[in-house]
């Protein structure tokens, strides 16, 4: 076998991202746009020793689970990876991806995974589901401006006219836009020269609200035309307001040379400068309408679930899982702007939210208020260092007695429920170790990776927690990406013995009954957590942001280049002419907004 051989292969299986597998001569081969049913001819494109990568030539015999995509652009955009699968496979597939996980990585058995399993809930409707779109702006060949996605694993824009994930309105804004730029002598950015202005187009949508957002990301201080006269924005806003719905019109200036798509700074020019939109409570398991919700206000740079019908069984889940009677504390750790805290609001005695971006903490204490919300509290910090530091603040206030419970605010420190939602990295370990000393009777974990969330139930309950439940939920249709909603309950292994304790927080936080607490959260110190940042931290930040993958040498470079620390225990060669793979300047620019995000320089 070798590179541009072609010939038959029989799907047999799917991979992570939605690939097709199949086994020839020895070697297993991975297919994209593939599906499992499929005889197709392929030809080899990459070859390792025991696997290698083909693409189709030919279907010859279509799976039986084969549809017709609604996009005709589907393999080129790559974003749809599975649309072609029937929605009734691409359930099935997700529910496995998450249970393999469990098997594979967290140990699990098969018996009690099926035993514990939930349905999987799919969508009412897999299109026109997303709230939010970000296209990039460009020319095409023949020097025409046009919208649309970079076609995977580059930066080529494929012109999307209507994506049909999105909402109809997109391409009436888009089409305006694109009209306007001509006329004005408004131009697109380039990456190459770093000229040009308008970069990206962000809209939102709100699906209770009706509100549209249009945000233009641009590579300058502000929306100047070339010719006509007028003022461009003017003319901009006078069309754009004359969609209905239309809230908020603004621009984003971010003319670094950077992948992340928006900058620090906003200016509104139209209407507010935010959209509106609600999350309603639903019973569980059936999802009806229980009347009640949660409203919330969107910028452009605010987190926010980009399937709200969906999110709203999610939350309504994790809010059933917790078993919430009024009486409970319950900790939020990574809440974000408090969309998973608000909701536990509800049935909650108490509600404290922790996130390490101070402008969503921002954002989370608006939204309380604009729902009249005064059981929910948020603090800007990393969950894994905030809880601990809470403890030693007590400790250094309050005096330890052996006579007398704990009084004041051991609800902190003793909360009946956790609830986690961390980003796709997963918890860190210091987390997990914190969740384990506080010792909450359920820990309720929602989850946009099935392997990292493996990895911790794995620590997790080999602790002291048991599997109650888990529920794979279809979020984003049509691709190969699934969340999770798991619980778990303190189980028969008791608590933490204080000599086989796994960290020094835990053996301190095992003994908080001894403490009398009385302290206010409002004015703690945090600021020795600012400018500080694990290499895993700094990998998952350049992920999600720009889409690439760096690693720890390459993170490492980037620190020594800055006068940072690498740690002492970093690995690099003894000699600086040692041959070793270098950062590519892409690598390093994303690696510095990395530390600039974290205030690390």
């Amino acid at each position: 076998m070798k590179k541009n051989d072609i010939f038959e292969l029989e799907i047999t299986d799917m991979g992570t991202d939605g690939e097709g597998i199949g086994h020839y001569d020895g070697m297993t081969f991975f297919v994209k746009d593939a599906l499992i049913g499929d005889v197709i001819t392929a030809r080899a494109t990459k070859l390792k020793k025991n696997y290698g990568y083909a693409r189709v030539e030919e279907i010859k015999t279509p799976s039986t689970f084969r549809v017709e995509p609604q996009c005709e652009l589907h393999k080129r955009c790559g974003g749809c990876q599975i649309q072609a699968l029937s929605y009734e496979k691409q359930l099935e597939f997700k529910n496995n991806k998450v249970r393999n996980n469990l098997m594979r990585i967290g140990g699990f058995s098969e018996a009690k995974l099926d035993s514990k399993m939930q349905p999987p809930v799919g969508a009412d409707n897999p299109y026109r589901y997303r709230n939010k779109a970000q296209f990039p702006v460009g020319y095409d060949r023949d020097g025409n401006i046009v919208t649309g996605f970079y076609a995977s694993r580059s930066h080529n824009i494929i012109p999307v006219e209507d994506c049909r994930l999105g909402v109809p309105q997109n391409k009436e804004i888009l089409d305006i836009i694109k009209e306007w730029m001509n006329e004005c002598g408004i131009t697109p950015y380039d990456e190459n020269t770093h000229k040009g202005l308008v970069r990206h187009v962000l809209i939102r949508y709100g699906f209770t609200s009706k509100q549209i957002m249009v945000c233009l990301v641009i590579n300058g201080d502000s929306l100047e035309a070339k010719r006509r006269a007028g003022n461009a924005a003017d003319i901009l806003c006078e069309r754009l307001s004359k969609i209905d719905g239309m809230t908020s019109i603004s621009y984003n200036i971010n003319k670094e040379n950077t992948n992340v798509i928006l900058g620090k700074k906003t200016v509104c020019i139209w209407g507010r400068p935010y959209i509106e939109d609600t999350i309603h409570l639903l019973s569980y398991p059936d999802f009806t309408p229980q009347g009640t919700g949660i409203t919330y206000q969107i910028s452009p740079q605010s987190f926010y679930q980009v399937n709200p019908k969906q999110t709203e069984k999610l939350y309504s889940t994790a809010l059933a899982f917790a078993g919430l009677t009024g009486n409970e504390n319950v900790w939020d750790l990574y809440c974000g702007i408090g969309t998973i805290s608000l909701f536990l609001s509800q049935k909650a005695k108490q509600v404290y939210g922790v996130e390490i971006v101070p402008q969503a903490i921002e954002d989370a204490k608006n939204n309380a208020k604009l729902n009249g919300i005064t059981n929910a509290q948020f603090f800007v910090g990393k969950a894994e260092e905030v809880l601990p530091q809470f403890y030693e603040n007590a400790k250094k206030t309050e005096k330890l007695t052996d006579d007398t419970a704990s009084t004041g605010r051991t609800d902190m420190l003793r909360p009946d429920v956790i609830v986690v939602d961390p980003p796709r990295k997963g918890c860190d370990e210091k987390c997990l170790d914190t969740m384990l000393a506080m010792s909450p009777e359920r820990i309720v974990y929602v989850s946009c990776d099935s392997a990292t969330l493996a990895r911790d139930l794995k620590i997790l309950c080999e602790e002291k927690y048991e599997l109650v439940k888990w529920q794979a939920f279809d979020q984003f249709s049509h691709t190969g990406h699934v969340e999770t909603v798991v619980l778990l309950s303190k189980g028969a292994k008791g608590p933490v013995d204080l000599c086989s304790a796994r960290t020094e927080v835990e053996r301190r936080l095992v003994n908080s009954r001894k403490v009398k607490v009385d302290f206010s959260l409002e004015n703690m110190d945090l600021s020795e957590f600012k400018g500080k940042a694990t290499y895993e931290q700094i990998k998952a930040y350049v992920l999600e942001q720009t889409g690439l993958k760096v690693s720890s040498l390459y993170i490492a470079q980037t620190k020594k280049k800055c006068g940072l620390d690498v740690g002492e225990n970093f690995n690099l060669p003894k000699s600086e002419n040692a041959r070793q793979p270098q950062c590519t300047p892409e690598k390093e620019e994303a690696i510095m907004q990395a530390f600039k995000h974290f205030g690390m320089i």
